[in-house]
Parts: C-alpha cells; sequence; structure tokens
C-alpha cells in the first residue's frame, strides 16, 4: 500500500505526451493521429470514457482516473483491439499483459517515462500531430507477456494465435519481434511509427515500462482463473507418456517364432526318424512287414480272426451302401430316360439364370468392404444424416521439371530463398490452369453443368464463390493481385507469401496494397493443404502446389449427384489432355478410383477369357482316351467335354440367377473367383466319372444304364462328399460380416451345390449317350456320321498307368516316406514361424492398373503431402451444453476440466477446431461481434454501424462469463449465421455451419463435431494405427465426459475409416471363417465317410496344413491379408477338399491287407484323376493371369491360386498317401465282409467304391 501510494504521488509530477485524435495518418489514411500535448494528465469526463477505461485499463482506474486520453482515443482503442481480443482473451493472463503494453502506451498518467515523441507534423495553427514515437518497454516484462501468450491457440484455424499476430509463423516469434511487428508503421494497422527499445535499465533518462505481468498459470485479481493447458503448456500436468513399444519377441537375438519352430522340427525330425529306424529294425526280426516291398495284389482283405466288425462299422458300411444303391439307381434312370433328364435340367437352367435380368453389382467401395452393421459403417451413416456427407475431391499435385528457383531480398532480413514452382512465371501459368477447371462446363441430361453448381460455397448466399484450396486464394485467384508491388519497401508476391502461410485467416496483409490472405470463399487456405514437398514450416522450400476443389456429395439425390459425376468425367478427360511443358501434374478426382478398377476389370476381360479357354480346350482333349490313331474320331469326347464346361458354367449362372432374383447384389470379386472355383471341383468330378468308366469293364449280361449306375454308385458318394463339404463350408463363411467374404461365400456355396446336381443328372445323361455313340462306332461332333464297325479295345490310360506301375510305388517306398514326411513338417514349421508377419492391409495402389494415371497421383500423395485426412470427433446428440459442467466437459479455453474432450484431443495431436470456445469469445461483451438490433432482436453484424445495434451481453461480472440455460441458445444461432470480416473474425459460419445441429426450432443442440487434422498416413498399417488410436481416445472421452445412464457417446470419423476398420479384425475373421470351414468339412467328412473319425481328422489336418502353407507362401510373396486374399483362402479351403477328400476316401473303401497297399491303390486310382482334373487344368489356365496389367490379379489372383494349386496337389499327391500309410484309419470289417458278397467271383480289378 506504501508503494501505491508512492507511485500514485509520483504520477502527478509526471506529463503526457498526446491527448486527443487530430489529423488523419499519411501512411493508414482511415486512421487518425494523437495530437502533440505536453501537459498532466486530465480526468476523463463523460461516463463512457470512464467505462471505456475500466473495460480496457483496469489498472488505470484509480483516484479521479486522471489519464492521457480522452473518451475517442479509447474509442480507437477498443477497435484496434478486437482482433487480438478475439484471439488471446482465451487466456486471461496474456490478453491482461497485451493490454497492459498498449494501454499505458495509450493512457498512463505517467507516459513521459518511457515515452518519447521523436517526430511531429502540423494539424493546424495550434496543434499538432505526433507521427512517431520511442517506446522503452522492460525485456522482463516483454519476456513475460510473450510466455503467457506463446501457447494461445486460435481454435477455428488450428494454429497458434501469435501466427496471425506476429507477421510470421508461432514458431520464429519472439518477444522482441512480436512487439516490433505490432509497432511497424509498414503493417497497415499503426497509424504512426512506434519504435520499441527494450531494457531493464534506465536508458537515455528514459524509465522502461515495467508493469506488473501476471503468468499463464495464475489467476487475475479480478477472479478469471488460469489459463488452460492447451493456452498455457506450463498449466499442463506431466505429459502423457505414451506405452513402449514392445520389442520383437526374440530368443538369443533370434525371432522367437523361428527358434521355437526350428527346435520343434528338429526334435520332430529326431523323434520321427528314430520311431521309424526302431520300427524297421523290429520288423526286420518279424516274419510278416507291413514296410514290405508293395505287392501288385488285387485280394480283398481276408476275413478271418480279426473278429466281427464294430456297431460303428455296421453303421458306416450300411450308410455307404444307402448311398450306392441311391445312386445306382439315380444313374441308371438318367442314362434310361436321357432326353428328360437333359431337357428338364435345360428349362430349371433357364429359368434360374433369367434372375441375371436383375443382377446389380456393387462397385462402391464402401458397399464392398464395410458391412452395414459394422461400427465405422453406423458412424458414417451417423454423421452423413446429422452433417452431410463427406465432401467429393478433385485434387492436382503440381511440380515443374525447371530450375526456377530464386532468392528474394526483403527490405529488412536475410535474403530468402524460394523454390520453382514458386516462380511468378509459373504460379501465372497455374492460375489459368486453375481458372480454366473452374469454368468446365459437363452436360447431364440436357442441362449444362458448371463448377458453381456442384462446388461448396461456406459463405453462401452471401458470398456465392467456390472454394479452392489453392495458393492462389492468397491472391484472390486474380492475376493482378499476384502482380501487386510496392518498390519502396521491396513488397511483392514473395511478401505476401510469407504473410499469408504465417496468417492464413488475414484480412489485411498489411501492404500498401491490403490484400487479404483469406480465400475469395470467405475461408482460409493452410500452407499445409496448398504446398508440398517442404520441411518443418519453410513453406518458400516448397516444391509441390496441391490444389483441391471441393465438390458436394449428395446421399440419395441421384441427380445432383450425377451431375457431380459428369462434371468429374470432364474434370478428368480436361486434366489428362492437359499439356504444359513448364507443368507435371498428378490428378485424382472421386471418380478415379472406381472408375479405373472398371477399366481394369475390362482390360482384364482378354486375360481371363483366355485363361479360360486354354483350360475348356485341355479339358475337351484330355477327357478322351484314345486306343488308337484309328479310333481317334470315335474315342475323342470333345463333346462331353465341352457339355461338361457348360454344365460346370450353367451352374455359375443358376447361383448368380438366383441370388439376384433375391436381390443380393454381385461384386467384381464373385464375378472373377467363382468362376475358377466351381470349375476346379466340377471338372475334377467329371474327370473321376469319365475316367472311371473308361477303367471299368462292363460285366456280362450287364446293360449300359446299369454298368453306368454301378460306376456312379461307387464314385458319387465321393463327389457328394466333396461337394458337400465345400458347399457346407462355403455356407458357413457366409456369417463373416465382411461383405464381400459373406457375398462370395453365398453364391460360391450354391454353385458348388448345383454343380454336383447338374454333374449326377445332366451330366450323367450326356455321358450315357456318349458311350451309345462310341459304341455304334460313330465319330465325336459328327455324330451323324457312321464309321465302319472296328474292334473296340479297352487300355488303361498313360497317366493312370504312371501313377499306377511308376509313381505311387516310388512315393511309397520305404526311404522315401521318411523324407516326405520331413520336408512336408520342415514346411509346415517355416509357416507357422512366419504366420504372424504376413502383413495386414491391401495397398489401394495395386487396385490400379499399371498404366494409370491414379498411381502417379498416389505416388505423389506420399511424397509431397504434409498432413493427413481430417477427422471429426462427433459427440452424438445428448449431451447438454447449456450447463457449466457440459461446457466445461467439452470446451478446451478458461475454466474448462483437464480432461474434457478439446483438451485430451490437444493432448495427442494438436488443437480441434472448437465451435464452443470460439462461440465463447464470439460472445464477451468486450468483443463487437456479438450485437443485436434493440427495436427487433435480430442479429446485428459487426461491421454494421447502427446506434439501435447494442451488445448482446452487459459488461457485468456476470456478464463476462459464458452464458448459460436459455441465453446460451439465443445467441448461438447468431454466432453459426455470422460471416468473419475484419471487425470480426470469429463468426461461425464459415468454419461451424455444419459442425453443430441444432434441433428443436434452434432451442437445443443435438449432435456436433470437433475437426482436426491425422498426422501423415502413408501405408496401410499407418491408415489401421490411426484409425485404433482414435477409437481409444474417444473411447477415454466418453468416459472421461460422463454421460452416466446416457445413451450418447463420442466417436471419431474420417473417410478412410470405413474401409479400413475391416483390419483391426481381419486376424479374428480369418480364423474364424477358416476355423468354421474346416470344422464343417470335419463333421461332413465324418458323416459321409460313414462315421469314420480318424479319415475326417486327416482330411481336415491335411487341408489345415495347406492353409498354413499358404500363409507361408503369402509371406514369401509379399502377399498381404486382408478381403481379396482371405476370400481366396476360403476358396482354397474348398478346393483342398477336392485334393484330400477323394485319396481318402478311396483308401477308406480299399480292402488292401497293408495300410502302405491302401494307400497306393487310392493313390493310383483317384491320384490321376484329380491330377489331370484340377492341377493341369488349372496350371496353364493360372499361368495366363501373370500376363495381366492389374497388379492385384498378379498378386492376389495369379500367385495366389498357383499357390493353392501346387500345394494342393503336392499335399494332397504326396503329402496324404504317405500319411494314409503311416497313420491312416484301419480297414472297415463290415466293409470288407459287404465288398467280398458283392465280389465274390468277378474276375475284374475292382475299387470298392
Amino acid at each position: 500500500a506504501a508503494q501505491m501510494f508512492t507511485q500514485r504521488k509520483k504520477v502527478y509530477g509526471q506529463h503526457c505526451i498526446w491527448y486527443g485524435e487530430c489529423g488523419n495518418s499519411t501512411k493508414v489514411p482511415e486512421k487518425k493521429l494523437n495530437c502533440n500535448y505536453t501537459g498532466p494528465p486530465f480526468p476523463l469526463p463523460d461516463k463512457e470514457g470512464q467505462d471505456l477505461l475500466q473495460e480496457l485499463c483496469p489498472g488505470l482506474v484509480y483516484g479521479d482516473n486522471k489519464v492521457c486520453c480522452d473518451t475517442q482515443q479509447l474509442r480507437t482503442l477498443k477497435t484496434n483491439m478486437q482482433l487480438p481480443l478475439q484471439c488471446l482473451s482465451r487466456c486471461p493472463a496474456c490478453f491482461f499483459n497485451f493490454m497492459t503494453l498498449f494501454c499505458e502506451l495509450t493512457c498512463s498518467p505517467r507516459q513521459s517515462d518511457f515515452v518519447s515523441a521523436t517526430n511531429f507534423s502540423t494539424f493546424d495553427k495550434n496543434t499538432t500531430n505526433v507521427d512517431k514515437v520511442s517506446y522503452y518497454i522492460s525485456q522482463t516484462f516483454a519476456n513475460a507477456m510473450y510466455n503467457a501468450c506463446r501457447d494461445v491457440q486460435a481454435p477455428s484455424t488450428n494454429l497458434k494465435a501469435l501466427s496471425l499476430l506476429c507477421g510470421r509463423d508461432a514458431s520464429e516469434c519472439t518477444p522482441n519481434n512480436w512487439i516490433q511487428y505490432m509497432f511497424d508503421i509498414n503493417n497497415g494497422q499503426v497509424p504512426f511509427a512506434i519504435d520499441p527499445d527494450f531494457s531493464d535499465v534506465p536508458i537515455a533518462g528514459m524509465t522502461p515500462m515495467s508493469n506488473v505481468t501476471f503468468n499463464c498459470t495464475q489467476s487475475l485479481d479480478d477472479g478469471l482463473g488460469p489459463c488452460s493447458c492447451q493456452d498455457c503448456s506450463e498449466a499442463c500436468g506431466p505429459t502423457p507418456v505414451p506405452p513402449p513399444v514392445l520389442p520383437p519377441w526374440t530368443i538369443l537375438g533370434l525371432d522367437a517364432m523361428t527358434v521355437i519352430m526350428w527346435c520343434s522340427y528338429v526334435a520332430f525330425l529326431i523323434l520321427f526318424f528314430g520311431v521309424v529306424l526302431g520300427a524297421w529294425c523290429y520288423r526286420r526280426r518279424m516274419v510278416t512287414s507291413e514296410y514290405g516291398p508293395i505287392l501288385d495284389g488285387n485280394q480283398p482283405q481276408s476275413i478271418n480272426s480279426d473278429g466281427d466288425a464294430t456297431c460303428c462299422e455296421t453303421l458306416g458300411e450300411r450308410f455307404e451302401n444307402c448311398l450306392r444303391v441311391l445312386f445306382s439307381s439315380w444313374g441308371s434312370l438318367c442314362v434310361r430316360h436321357p432326353l428328360t433328364v437333359i431337357l428338364t435340367s435345360v428349362v430349371l437352367v433357364l429359368i434360374c439364370s433369367a434372375g441375371l435380368s436383375y443382377m446389380s453389382i456393387t462397385t462402391n467401395p464402401v458397399e464392398l468392404w464395410s458391412s452395414p452393421s459394422s461400427r465405422a459403417r453406423q458412424e458414417k451413416d451417423y454423421f452423413d444424416q446429422h452433417f452431410g456427407p463427406f465432401f467429393r475431391t478433385e485434387q492436382l499435385i503440381i511440380t515443374t521439371p525447371l530450375n526456377a528457383s530464386g532468392v528474394f531480398s526483403p527490405f529488412s532480413g536475410p535474403d530468402i530463398h524460394f523454390s520453382s514452382i514458386l516462380n511468378i512465371s509459373l504460379l501465372h501459368q497455374v492460375l489459368d490452369l486453375q481458372t480454366e477447371i473452374a469454368t468446365l462446363t459437363a452436360e447431364y441430361k440436357g442441362e449444362t453443368v458448371t463448377f458453381k453448381d456442384i462446388c461448396i460455397s461456406p459463405l453462401a448466399p452471401y458470398n456465392d464463390n467456390c472454394t479452392i484450396l489453392s495458393l492462389l486464394n492468397y491472391y484472390q485467384n486474380s492475376h493482378e493481385v499476384l502482380d501487386h508491388k510496392d518498390a519502396v519497401v521491396n513488397s511483392d508476391y514473395h511478401t505476401h507469401f510469407l504473410y499469408c502461410v504465417s496468417s492464413p485467416t488475414a484480412l489485411d496483409d498489411t501492404s500498401e496494397s491490403h490484400d487479404p490472405c483469406m480465400g475469395t470463399f470467405g475461408g482460409p487456405v493452410f500452407p499445409w493443404l496448398a504446398l508440398g514437398g517442404y520441411e518443418g514450416t519453410a513453406y518458400n522450400n516448397a516444391t509441390a502446389l496441391v490444389i483441391t476443389f471441393p465438390v458436394h456429395n449428395y446421399l440419395n439425390d441421384t441427380d445432383k449427384l450425377g451431375k457431380a459425376l459428369a462434371w468429374e468425367k470432364v474434370f478428368v478427360n480436361f486434366v489428362k489432355n492437359y499439356d504444359n511443358p513448364n507443368l507435371t501434374i498428378a490428378f485424382s478426382s472421386e471418380r478415379s478410383i472406381e472408375d479405373e478398377i472398371d477399366r481394369e476389370s475390362n482390360s482384364d476381360i482378354t486375360t481371363i477369357v483366355i485363361s479360360y479357354v486354354i483350360m475348356f480346350v485341355y479339358i475337351s482333349l484330355a477327357l478322351g482316351h484314345i486306343n488308337s490313331f484309328w479310333t481317334l474320331l470315335v474315342d475323342s469326347k470333345i463333346s462331353l467335354g465341352i457339355a461338361g464346361i457348360l454344365i460346370v458354367l450353367s451352374s455359375v449362372a443358376c447361383s448368380l440367377g438366383i441370388f439376384s432374383y433375391i436381390g443380393i447384389p454381385l461384386t467384381l470379386i464373385v464375378i472373377e473367383v467363382i468362376p475358377f472355383l466351381v470349375l476346379a471341383v466340377g471338372v475334377d468330378n467329371i474327370f473321376i466319372i469319365v475316367q472311371t468308366y473308361q477303367r471299368d469293364e462292363r460285366m456280362p449280361e450287364e446293360e449300359l444304364h446299369r454298368q453306368i449306375g454301378r460306376i456312379l454308385g461307387e464314385v458319387a458318394p465321393s463327389m457328394f462328399l466333396s461337394s458337400f463339404s465345400e458347399t457346407v463350408a462355403f455356407f458357413l463363411g457366409a456369417l463373416s460380416s465382411m461383405p464381400a467374404v459373406r457375398t462370395f461365400s453365398l453364391f460360391a456355396g450354391l454353385a458348388v451345390f448345383i454343380d454336383f446336381l447338374l454333374q449326377i443328372t445332366c451330366f450323367v445323361s450326356l455321358l450315357g449317350l456318349d458311350i451309345r455313340r462310341q459304341e455304334a462306332n460313330r465319330p465325336d461332333i459328327l455324330c451323324c456320321l457312321k464309321l465302319s464297325d472296328g474292334q473296340q479295345e479297352k487300355s488303361e490310360g498313360c497317366l493312370f498307368r504312371f501313377f499306377k506301375k511308376i509313381y505311387a510305388p516310388f512315393i511309397l517306398k520305404d526311404w522315401v516316406r521318411p523324407l516326405v514326411v520331413a520336408v512336408f513338417v520342415g514346411m509346415l514349421s517355416f509357416s507357422v514361424a512366419v504366420v504372424n508377419k504376413v502383413e495386414i492391409g491391401l495397398d489401394q495402389r495395386l487396385a490400379m492398373p499399371d498404366d494409370s494415371y491414379v498411381l502417379d497421383y498416389f505416388g505423389n500423395l506420399s511424397e509431397y503431402l504434409h498432413t493427413g485426412p481430417p477427422v471429426y470427433f462427433v459427440v452424438e446428440d445428448g449431451h447438454d451444453y447449456k450447463t457449466p459442467e457440459g461446457q466445461n466437459a467439452v470446451c478446451g479455453g478458461v475454466g474448462c476440466n483437464s480432461n474434457s474432450l478439446v483438451q485430451q484431443i490437444y493432448t495427442i495431436s494438436n488443437v480441434p477446431s472448437s465451435w464452443l470456445d470460439d462461440y465463447f469469445d464470439w460472445v464477451k461483451p468486450q468483443s463487437s461481434c456479438c450485437r443485436y438490433y434493440n427495436s427487433t432482436g435480430a442479429f446485428c453484424n459487426a461491421s454494421v454501424v447502427d446506434k439501435t445495434c447494442v451488445p448482446c451481453r452487459p459488461m457485468t461480472p456476470s456478464g463476462k462469463q459464458r452464458p448459460n440455460g436459455t441465453e446460451f441458445m439465443r445467441f448461438l444461432p447468431m454466432f453459426l449465421s455470422d460471416n468473419p470480416t475484419i471487425k470480426c473474425g470469429k463468426g461461425g459460419h464459415a468454419a461451424y455451419r455444419t459442425a453443430v445441429d441444432l434441433k428443436e426450432n434452434n432451442t437445443d443442440v443435438g449432435a456436433t463435431y470437433f475437426m482436426s487434422y491425422h498426422t501423415i498416413l502413408k501405408t496401410s498399417s499407418d491408415f489401421i494405427v490411426a484409425l485404433k488410436m482414435a477409437r481409444e481416445l474417444t473411447d477415454n472421452i466418453t468416459q472421461a465426459i460422463g454421460p452416466h445412464n446416457k445413451t450418447y457417446s463420442v466417436f471419431p470419423y474420417s473417410i478412410f475409416y470405413v474401409f479400413y476398420e475391416q483390419y483391426l479384425t481381419i486376424v479374428y475373421d480369418t480364423a474364424f471363417n477358416l476355423g468354421v470351414s474346416l470344422a464343417a468339412i470335419f463333421v461332413v467328412s465324418t458323416v459321409l465317410l460313414g462315421f469314420e473319425l480318424w479319415s475326417a481328422i486327416l482330411v481336415s489336418f491335411t487341408i489345415a496344413m495347406i492353409l498354413v502353407n499358404m500363409f507361408g507362401v503369402m509371406w514369401l510373396w509379399d502377399i498381404s491379408l486382408n478381403a481379396v486374399s482371405l476370400v481366396n483362402l476360403v476358396m482354397c479351403c474348398g478346393i483342398s477338399v477336392e485334393f484330400c477328400s477323394h485319396i481318402v476316401r478311396a483308401f477308406s473303401v480299399s480292402t488292401r491287407s497293408s495300410r502302405v497297399e491302401r494307400a497306393e491303390e487310392a493313390l493310383a486310382h483317384m491320384g490321376s484323376s484329380v491330377f489331370s482334373g484340377i492341377t493341369l487344368t488349372k496350371f496353364g489356365g493360372i499361368l495366363i493371369l501373370a500376363l495381366s496389367k492389374s497388379q492385384i490379379f498378379q498378386i492376389f489372383y495369379f500367385r495366389m491360386y498357383l499357390s493353392i494349386v501346387l500345394l494342393g496337389a503336392a499335399h494332397g499327391l504326396i503329402f496324404l498317401p504317405v500319411l494314409l500309410s503311416y497313420a491312416g484309419p484301419s480297414v472297415n470289417k463290415a466293409k470288407v465282409m459287404a465288398a467280398h458278397k458283392r465280389f465274390v467271383g468277378m474276375d475284374s480289378e475292382q475299387l470298392v467304391y
């Protein structure tokens, strides 16, 4: 108190340097100069002045309020402080210190202690103007003011406030250059020059201004609290330390899985070879050996002292016999009535295929990859319904091959390097290009569509200019503005660029031209969105320009969406054909990816057709068994092969047609994959039927229909086993939540089953007709001709003889079998070791053709862009913003919770654009933003000059508090309709018009969002991690804002979430789908193999090995795990049944004396059919896929299909017979007895089926 009294006494010994306003400034004509005055201070004469002094400079309110300024000067001060008020008042300590700097300069009664007038000009005969002053400021005060303000944020711009007030980026702002910039006569805001001198000791007889300052962590004397964490880093608690990244799991410095699997493999080899060697030594001493030479015996298992068949064996035999009798009778019926069966089949196929007229193909990536019930899809729908769909994006990334860089020498400071793309000549050329694009027109249904018809205009209807996020918008998209120069201070487009990249929301660049930085559309263009290829904030070194044309998206308005698509098509064609040797352009449109996928599909039609033609030709030729050259035309089965192929295609058409009737849309995956799958399954069955007949001899007195019926009774149960297993597995795969997998599983399951039905009906009838043609000695195709009769002899085919005489005996040799086991277990061990190393995701570049323009765009996107996609943190309807508790849970300013929504987002990334915080700044009574007409209550914009416009809230302690209740809702619609102006930059129309969903006639707030940006995302793993982290953050926010017993929550939304959500659960989905498929195969195999549990286990185990080895191949061949590869893995599961089930069933019904002999017989009889029916058929067709232009075809179809066929053939024809020879099920005694009774006395070799 004593010190204050001394200071007040000293005040009256000082004098003013000015008082009142006189002439206009020559530098800023719209502003006034102060009148020179060197007398004592005056008390303010009127209440308005006293109120203004209390509002602006409460530190000068004491005693008789004598000051060195009049009421008009205080009015001017208030007007000049509007922008700082809106930017800095979020932090009370910062704004108090800032106002102290200007209050002491303008009104302090001891002004002459630290301000001296140095230049004057004449106003009239008796008065002079003050043209220049020196302001002595304590360095300690300057530092304290800067430290209190350096972290203050500007929420609507995602920038720090100092970036808007310092004339440069906040990172380059210092206490001294900030104050120097604010006092610079060239900044367009100061009417006279102010030279700041910084010193903590008296200098030149002056005592530097060193008033008391507040730290941002301190509360003010008037009760205002400390600044929030995001506006004051010192107010934050300890920075959350992210959990340490788990180091790779290693053992002795090596990958743990690799070490474990190597050790396991070595242990297995030691144990296995020890057992094999011990068994061999033991059996050498025995009289008989199951591991002796393989005998080519035909005798069935003798029935002697082995005992009676068990109940389970008897049940299995009876079930087998029922299937045999059923299929035998059915086959006989089909051969006896071929025309009836064929015509009925054709009619049913036509009826089912007619559904193709209702066929619709889904190319929408959202529908293809995201389930309607998924979280991301539901959140996208919620966002679209409440805020409108995310806009469509047309984007150019422009670089230059020229070396046109230069150096700019500013009026003060060092030289600044500017990159080539920022050369003014190139900027003019880019502006020409931008203007041409903005004036493009398209035709849609006879209407002309312009860019204005579909563009986003945030300030419409007041300003209908389209949003174009481009560097040229700093120059108002004008060649004239781009050429503005001021030779006196060397100001040109360089200085404007430097100003705008640091203050993109500025409405005046403070140059002689007073050019704004805000775009013509009324919003800012942030430099990180318009520039690329720079480091840090060195925007002048940017090597790329990014121009973005946002376009309205439409949910349910196909007409408006059609107009946007039509304009985008013109845009793509224009840029494709644009030619400028000085500019290199990479571009993309919203429709580009879908268009390129369609083009890719069309371009691959030729490759697919050639692939299928090769398979068709092979099938047609390989089915025939040519006994001699003279019977070539008769023995050929080209027509039967073609008929078999048509049956396969008919089954696909029926499946597509039936589901089209139901209304289930197709996908490109279904169209491309299912024919391949059904061809593999169907052709295998065709080869089994035909080749079994070719090896069979008709019994005496046996008619043709009985022979074919008997053959079908032998092979159809095996066909039924494989087909039904696959059908059940695929249908259970439809339980997947992934639309692409679910759709594929449905279509594939039905197609496989229909194919089986057509094979045992239509194909059997056609086979009977073809045999009659052959027996009548009529040539294939030209069956109307009859050749001279010749003796028909049957002989074994070359492939069958090879499998029977050479391959099967070799594979099952005593020394070969252990090697086979060792090799395949080694492959399994390797695959298990790398299964967790398979990459997850799908590089979107792979979906594009090799020659796609979009590939260049993706490359430039990764190389040049400096920010990721926008992310919206959505608060669902239900939160109460009208109460202090509800506000504190969300906002980020003074008094807000330390774990509020805005604060948590700020802690993790950067400051989100917060409509709530900007609304609180906008509605403050000190601001000129919130006013209304006193007579009508309607909103009155800050730029309106009308005495009937009054502030929304009184300048009282309660008026300075945040609005609550009905007052909150009264002014919120005004805020959301207010366009930002130079007098009020906080208007919310441009930034927040879609961020707040007002409801109940503007009486309550519904859903809202707070926008931020992801960091740069380049790879699939980046996108997946970003989604995962955003969800974890919003889960924490939901818990923190405490919606107890309420139904709303907070969730993140970004445009890419619906595509990448699948990868959060892809491992689970893969395990679930493959596990369910294996379980289905196991159950069906158990039943249809005659309740032989062990046989079903061996089938399932071998298929599981194939699947695990597929993961090993995927790791080796850089095939990532995603929906496409998952579909292929599900298909692999189905095709593997074909490779395994026929061999196992043949083994289970064989009656040879030992496992080795039974395995040999099964391999000899079924191996050749499996090899020729699947392996050879597919091999030629797959190789053609390698020639595809599509990268996705080369990787996910050629590589995976080839792996499926090779692994399936290797396991089915090499490993499985060896496994059966070691651990196959024992012979079924009931089946042996039934076979003995059935075939006693027969001379022909029979494989009991």
